[in-house]
């Protein structure tokens, strides 16, 4: 397909491109603005950038907007594309675009307008009687949206601040193709039935309630799950050198000032005081772990020093933006930060990739690696910048891992590899994240002894794995549907008895499986057989044990597995050791 860019220039490029589904999405955009406009023209139209996945636009109604209305739109919206209207480009000077924005009520507009710090020649894009001031690129003819669906109504904050006015926000997708959107549909569907907020409470693993927006609660089997985690990930950095450390949950604000994240992160930190000095939550661990570092002098022969600490962070995410566990205030990063030399840069990173690696291959999940480069507002000097970008390339050529390079969105002190994750239905989530940083030894004035006996400045890697211990588990909740693997099923074996006279027998067997380090729960209710394993099968448990009179005579139990993952449905009847070994090997 064809795309448009404001200098008048066009460009055949691919739907599968980034740039190209960026570009279809806008114009998409841009169409819902149009049949809005049509529809009504009093509607004041704020801004409709293409996102992830598909497209929003905001608006200002002057009637309470619900998604009873967006058949209407989508009608106009069909009309539009029929009519193949071809997108053309123009300039306006900066006094011409603010009249002309100004005479046509659009205050949303004109305020953005207003806001550009340029005095040069401002783009619009014109399709059939609509125009949009817009920096593009867009699509060449409305004709190409072949297939598209309005898919949900929400509110948004100008500007996303709370103080500002409450607008309408309709979310959209749209493909070249119509079998591109089918499949798209049916994704999404998918996805509603493995929402991690559904299962997440019929699983019994967490909750969200009105007293703590964004701070989640862990049940009983919420924190089997994390601890499960948990004692993997500590095995896997004892194998690896790291030395766990705790660090404070609030520290000194002089100590935030430091690092810069007083000035970098502000907005995103809660304060408090504390005898008259103001503190700071901390909203990662960082500068707790400079802290630590410089507790005691250093030799080159200490280092590479790895310091891994599952550290508990707050950050004051806005209310809008919240989602399940995907999106909280209170979460726990298992972080890691090691102090290395120059020389050993390449060698740690490499081998930060390879434990990545390795834990993302053992959940089942592809993924992919995106370089990102220094933003606009950083600190540290252009040559420390180049040093660290282009010692992150080499580690991934050297490693021959393929990367795409997303520019300007580093951390304010260093760039960073960023490990987006593919899931079982094809979504992508940003998890792990190894981030090189020569600014904070720099200003924390850290030090290390060289074999030439003089001081030098450590280099410092900052990196994640998991990312969000909370986040990773309502992905792991969505990638299985909730069908856990054995070895991290908060239950492992429900044990069912036929009727309550076989609870003796059934408790000899949980005992005799709790003794094996497998994790069991019994369903003791005076209910009958068919009920018990349906719920059963909806608690999602890998192995339903049952026993009655049969298996009570045998000193046996009849086993059924929760799928093929863990063998036959029906399993037959076998010893508690077979049982057992079956369960072991599946660990």
């Amino acid at each position: 397909m064809k795309i448009l860019f404001k200098n008048g220039d066009t460009r055949e490029v691919s739907f599968e491109e980034q740039e190209g589904k960026k570009a279809f999405w806008h114009t998409s955009a841009h169409i819902l603005a149009q049949a809005v406009k049509r529809l009504y023209p009093d509607t004041k139209c704020a801004i409709g950038p293409a996102i992830e996945n598909g497209f929003y636009y905001d608006f200002e109604f002057e009637f309470p907007f619900s998604e009873e209305s967006l058949p209407a739109i989508e009608e106009e919206m069909k009309k539009i594309i029929k009519k193949s209207f071809s997108l053309q480009v123009y300039g306006m000077d900066r006094e011409k675009a603010l009249t002309y924005m100004a005479e046509r009520g659009e205050d949303y507009k004109l305020e953005l307008i207003q806001s550009l710090s340029t005095d040069e020649e401002i783009s619009f894009y014109r399709q059939g009687e609509y125009s949009e001031f817009c920096a593009g690129p867009h699509i060449a003819n409305t004709c190409q949206v072949k297939a598209f669906k309005l898919l949900s109504v929400a509110g948004a904050y100008w500007r996303g601040d709370e103080k500002k006015k409450m607008l309408t926000r309709i979310y959209g997708i749209s493909f070249p193709e119509s079998a591109q959107l089918e499949e798209y549909m049916d994704r999404m569907e998918e996805a509603r039935r493995r929402d991690h907020r559904k299962l997440g409470k019929e699983l019994g693993i967490f909750t969200l309630m009105e007293e703590g927006a964004g701070f989640p609660f862990f049940l009983p089997k919420g924190m089997a799950l994390k601890n499960l985690l948990l004692d993997y990930w500590r095995g896997l950095h004892i194998r690896e050198g790291y030395q766990e450390i705790s660090t404070p949950i609030m520290l000194d604000k002089r100590l935030w000032e430091t690092s810069g994240h007083w000035e970098h992160y502000r907005e995103n930190m809660y304060t408090t005081v504390v005898d008259d000095t103001e503190y700071a939550v901390k909203p990662m661990s960082c500068p707790g772990g400079m802290l630590v570092y410089k507790m005691e002098p250093h030799s080159y022969r200490d280092l590479p020093l790895r310091l891994a600490e599952l550290g508990l962070v707050h950050r004051n995410e806005k209310s809008g933006q919240l989602h399940g566990l995907m999106r909280v205030r209170a979460f726990t990063q298992d972080d890691a930060h090691i102090f290395m030399t120059q020389e050993q840069i390449i060698e740690e990173i490499q081998n930060v990739v390879r434990l990545i690696d390795e834990v993302y291959t053992k959940f089942g999940f592809a993924y992919h690696v995106e370089l990102s480069t220094r933003p606009e507002n950083s600190m540290g000097s252009d040559e420390d910048w180049e040093l660290a970008t282009k010692a992150l390339k080499d580690a991934m050529d050297s490693l021959k891992i393929p990367y795409s390079v997303n520019e300007g969105d580093g951390a304010f002190y260093g760039p960073k590899l960023d490990f987006h994750l593919k899931d079982s239905i094809g979504r992508t989530w940003q998890c792990g994240t190894i981030q090189l940083d020569f600014q904070l030894p720099q200003r924390f004035e850290a030090e290390y002894t060289g074999a030439d006996g003089e001081k030098h400045r450590p280099i410092m890697i900052h990196r994640v794995i998991l990312g969000s211990i909370e986040r990773f588990i309502g992905i792991l909740i969505e990638h299985y549907a909730g069908k856990f693997p054995v070895w991290i099923s908060p239950v492992q074996v429900k044990l069912l008895p036929v009727s309550e006279k076989y609870i003796l027998y059934a408790n000899e067997a949980s005992e005799a499986l709790k003794a094996a380090g497998i994790r069991v729960e019994m369903d003791s209710r005076n209910e009958k057989l068919g009920y018990k394993i349906r719920e059963a099968r909806l608690d999602k448990v890998p192995y339903m044990v049952i026993v009655g009179e049969k298996e009570q005579e045998n000193h046996t139990v009849s086993v059924r597995g929760r799928d093929e993952t863990c063998g036959n449905q029906d399993m037959g009847e076998m010893s508690l050791k077979e049982l057992i070994k079956i369960i072991r090997d599946m660990l």
